[in-house]
């Protein structure tokens, strides 16, 4: 790797491995730059819509037929009308909310159930709950319902999520129920191994081992590689690595032959190129992105993305993550893992103010139960649960808004069975 020495303009950081205060302001930064990122992309909307009535989202739709039907330019956003708009407004959707459902099951692991296990075994037996208690209340759902095409599901996912847990519902396990997926290859995965990472501070590849275990859930191939990355880069930085250092750890867990890796290390190269992140967008989006599929959330993009900008930006949310919601067709994610990563590197006063306030609360429109869950209070939980190595004892601190925290709902309610072993293997990937 490279040397930690700081570049003009780098994000703050350390060399040394952070006392706990380090540590929890990492954690804050780390959910509320995912945050941040997840509502700056302008899918952001569409997902926190699904809070509105059903018809209002009906008349978008038929709104943008018009459109097309009579060659207007003028395209309809979502609406509110008579309603209250709150749900409108700029916050974060799906991505921060899977991102708080696998920060729930990391603390989820230090319940008297796993007393006995080794922590790595811990955090694995919660996931493996966590992952079969989602399972359960679809069939469940789907059981009630007169017709399997008419239930009502208890949230919203990607479509790897979705496949993901049905194939947990018939019986599949992993790395079964990520390789027999449509879309094994999307980035799902990537949001909750950054979050996954906190667990192993300092070590990214025992944190790439941890994020395969959850990943193989719902991933195969990129898709797992992609969280690999990511959760490597965040532990690195956890530990106090900085820009460089973070990148080159992503990078160890992308093999050079994937189409991610191959990806990776050409949008790096431009990257290192660039004046800035801003400079660097056109060059990715002809020469990265691809507008041939119908969703942009191929973590062979995605990752890459997020890397070259975090690089380009020297470690700045304030350049890496508005260049990532420049890129349209992958601003679902992007911006996300940009933010993700520089709020690590540059902890929760990387996170301007103003994006703070707007995004430590959840709305709940992927997990409706996770709604009014507050990110820096999740921050202090992780970081009281997760301690990192040699770490001091935790002094008394003050959380940087003086806004009255929400109650986190409560962790993921188990089945009657745990995980009795480690992750699947790397072997079984495309």
């Amino acid at each position: 790797m490279r040397p930690a020495a700081a570049r003009p303009g780098e994000a703050a950081g350390t060399a040394a491995p952070p006392g706990h205060d380090a540590y929890r302001t990492r954690i804050e930064g780390l959910l509320l730059g995912l945050a941040a990122g997840d509502a700056a992309g302008w899918p952001a909307a569409r997902h926190r819509a699904a809070r509105m009535p059903e018809w209002t989202r009906r008349l978008t739709r038929e709104l943008d037929t018009f459109a097309e039907q009579n060659a207007t330019t003028t395209l309809p956003v979502p609406i509110a009308l008579n309603q209250p708009p709150e749900p409108l407004r700029l916050g974060p959707s799906d991505d921060a909310e899977w991102a708080a459902f696998t920060a729930e099951t990391v603390l989820a692991s230090a319940a008297e159930r796993f007393d006995g296990l080794d922590p790595g075994r811990r955090v694995r037996s919660a996931v493996d709950l966590a992952w079969n208690a989602l399972a359960a209340k679809i069939a469940a759902a789907e059981a009630r319902a007169p017709e399997v095409e008419a239930a009502v599901p208890p949230l919203r996912a990607r479509i790897s999520v979705r496949a993901g847990l049905g194939n947990l519902a018939t019986g599949l396990r992993p790395p079964a129920t990520g390789h027999d997926n449509p879309h094994y290859f999307d980035d799902a995965a990537c949001v909750r191994a950054a979050v996954l990472a906190v667990v192993h501070p300092g070590d990214p590849r025992m944190a790439a081992e941890l994020a395969e275990f959850d990943a193989r859930y719902t991933q195969d191939g990129d898709g797992v590689h992609g969280a690999r990355a990511m959760a490597a880069a965040v532990a690195a930085a956890l530990g106090g690595a900085r820009v460089d250092a973070a990148v080159d750890a992503a990078l160890a867990e992308l093999p050079e032959a994937t189409e991610i890796g191959r990806n990776a290390r050409h949008a790096l190269a431009l990257a290192r190129h660039a004046e800035d992140a801003f400079s660097l967008v056109p060059l990715l989006e002809h020469q990265i992105v691809d507008h041939v599929y119908s969703y942009g959330i191929a973590a062979a993009e995605t990752v890459p993305v997020a890397l070259a900008l975090v690089t380009a930006a020297r470690g700045r949310m304030g350049g890496a993550l508005p260049a990532a919601a420049c890129l349209s067709r992958v601003a679902d994610s992007a911006p996300a893992l940009a933010g993700a990563l520089t709020g690590v590197l540059g902890g929760a006063r990387a996170v301007p103010a103003t994006w703070r306030d707007a995004c430590r609360t959840l709305a709940g429109c992927a997990l409706p139960r996770l709604a009014g869950t507050d990110l820096l209070e999740l921050a202090g939980r992780l970081a009281r649960v997760i301690r990192p190595p040699d770490a001091p004892p935790e002094a008394p601190h003050a959380p940087p808004s003086t806004a009255p925290p929400s109650t986190a709902a409560a962790a993921p309610a188990a089945p009657a069975t745990a995980a009795t072993g480690g992750g699947p293997g790397r072997s079984a990937g495309r």
